[in-house]
Formats: C-alpha cells, structure tokens, sequence
C-alpha cells in the first residue's frame, strides 16, 4: 500500500483508500466507471463487458470481468458483480457490491427473476 492512504472500514469491508481514490479520480460519468485494476503492471482485475441498470446520483452496474490467478499464470473463469455509486462533488464513489463468483450461481438467480416475473 502507498505511503500516505490508510485502510477503512466501509460497509463492513476493509479497503485500501487508494482503491476508493483510484475510481473516484477515473470517473466522472457513469460510463466512465470500470472495475478494471491493475497491480505491479499486471491487470489483475479484467472488466470483460458491463451493463448501466441505473443512472442518476446513484449508479447500479452489472459487470462481467476475471481475476488473474497468478499461480496458475490464467485469468479466471467469468465472474459477475453488481455495484452501486453516488455522485459527490462530480466523481462517483463506490457505496456497496454484491458478487457473484461463479456460472452456477448466476444461473440460479437467472431462474429465480425469470420465476418470478412469470
């Protein structure tokens, strides 16, 4: 971590300010946001698509992306994260997320909205 940035509690998560500081500096817009991050040259975390749910002061994304397994020297399979931001002071700032870590678990919320929509 970056002489300089603290760590903090934010919704129940411990994060690097640095992460926080990252994204508010990149995004002005909504389409600007993008959860891609990259660590000692290496793009450790791939946004593969995204999907704006939402606009307005609170911002709702649905992103697409993998995480470099550096093991393994492999992205991993797809993942899937839904995240909330709230313009201040012109930059968006991340308030909360929810991921989905695998196919099978995105498939059974697939089936549970569509059920439920019926």
């Amino acid at each position: 971590m970056g002489e300089g940035f603290a760590r903090v509690r934010l919704f129940d998560k411990t994060i690097d300010t640095y992460s926080i500081l990252k994204e508010r500096i990149m995004a002005e817009t909504a389409d600007e946001l993008t959860i891609d991050y990259e660590e000692n040259g290496v793009l450790t975390t791939k946004q593969l698509d995204k999907v704006i749910l939402s606009k307005g002061a609170w911002v709702t994304i649905l992103f697409r992306y993998q995480t470099w397994d550096k093991a393994k020297q492999t992205y991993s399979e797809d993942k899937y994260t839904i995240r909330r931001f709230q313009k201040r002071d012109g930059q968006y700032i991340p308030r909360s997320k929810f991921n989905i870590t695998n196919a099978k678990q995105a498939k059974l919320i697939v089936e549970t909205l569509e059920r439920w929509m019926k």
